[in-house]
């Protein structure tokens, strides 16, 4: 396997605007990193550069120690999955498997080997004799990434390969990529639209937006740190509970903030450069809210929608102040669409963002500190 650098990596179709606009990351030596982003962000077109399906306008890719700018897809020691499968329609499983090592000039008892080896580790070794349109999705998809595995890259790329599985195989397939990438301890840039397929897979996740790098990080870290309001209204689901609000005070360990409506919180953030009177945005999780049942505390609103899991629910709440908010409950309340609720929050549950959208950094936890301002 090989580590991946790319440094101030541009991409540019019409020599005015990039694409891409200087894009530095580094990539360890079996790695799962995973850009995510909305469509149009940029996450494919890094990827075909990476490949050798596009050219680069400035900057460097480096995969192990080499430069591979203008090196052809053959030479990068790369192999791709795609999201329509591509296979060969009139070949079956074992030939489809085959052709690149072929191709290649491998010699029969080594394609043999490779690829009982990869069908072994995929669980597809029964299928080798069946054409594409007798598997199904998943299957196919396997089939895929067995052609990847038998040709031993230094570097695996997967193109948003579970967007044309149903729900049921899109969870069972992604299980199936995190165990072949322990299996294989391979290094594995994987493009996906989907944050939770990026939270659940990636050792490293790379948001993206507007063709630039917003965040990189743990899925954790990106989760609980959010540097700025895209990262923070992009990664989780449901997304993270954003509010308008105006900063009233701010002491060693807390900032006061008063809330439309008059709700005044304090959050465990240092000032950053902000001050009274400034405009901020407040983030809450769903889970760091408190359903208490009573119309009184803190803030105040009315259910307007409950959605059942199980194990919890998605309680949507319309504050008295017209915003909305989405609470994570336990799956066994009783709470009722028209219910009024009233909600509460530790001050170290809050994020602040300041009028740039950048995150304020959050400090040691606190205690519960929610409460109406005072008429």
């Amino acid at each position: 396997m090989a580590s991946v650098s790319i440094k101030d990596l541009r991409k540019s179709y019409d020599g005015k605007q990039d694409v891409l606009a200087g894009l530095n990351l580094d990539i360890e030596d079996g790695e799962f990193c995973v850009l995510v982003g909305p469509s149009g962000c940029g996450k494919s077109t890094l990827l075909r550069m990476l490949c050798g399906l596009e050219s680069i306008t400035g900057g460097d890719l480096i995969i192990g120690d080499r430069v591979v700018n203008h090196l052809p897809p053959a030479q990068r020691g790369i192999a791709m999955v795609f999201q329509s499968y591509a296979l060969y329609p009139h070949m079956n499983v074992y030939k489809n498997m085959a052709f690149g090592l072929k191709i290649a000039g491998a010699d029969k008892a080594s394609i043999d080997a490779r690829i009982r080896h990869a069908a072994g580790i995929l669980k597809i070794d029964h299928l080798l004799d069946r054409l594409p349109r007798e598997l199904s999705g998943g299957q196919r998809q396997r089939v895929a990434i067995g052609r990847a595995i038998v040709r031993k890259p230094k570097l695996f790329l997967f193109d948003e390969p579970l967007s044309n599985l149903d729900a049921a195989l899109r969870v069972q397939t992604r299980l199936e990529i995190a165990k072949l990438h322990r299996q294989l301890a391979a290094t594995i840039v994987y493009v996906t639209h989907d944050q939770v397929e990026a939270m659940t897979l990636g050792d490293k996740i790379v948001v993206m937006h507007d063709g630039r790098i917003q965040q990189t990080g743990t899925p954790l870290a990106l989760y609980q740190h959010p540097q700025n309001l895209f990262v923070a209204g992009f990664i989780g689901s449901p997304k993270m509970n954003l509010m308008p609000g105006k900063v009233t005070a701010i002491g060693a360990q807390a900032m006061s903030v008063e809330l439309d409506g008059g709700w005044s919180v304090q959050a465990n953030v240092a000032a950053g450069g902000v001050h009274a009177g400034d405009t901020v945005t407040v983030g809450l999780r769903a889970e760091h809210i408190q359903e208490n049942g009573l119309a009184s505390e803190t803030f105040n609103g009315m259910v307007n929608v409950v959605e059942h899991l199980g194990e919890a629910n998605y309680i949507y709440v319309t504050l008295d102040s017209g915003q909305e908010l989405v609470v994570r409950g336990d799956g066994n309340n009783t709470v009722h669409v028209g219910d009024h609720v009233g909600l509460s929050a530790s001050s170290s549950a809050f994020h602040v963002f300041d009028a740039g959208g950048h995150a304020l950094q959050r400090l040691r936890p606190g205690n519960l500190v929610s409460s109406r301002q005072a008429a």
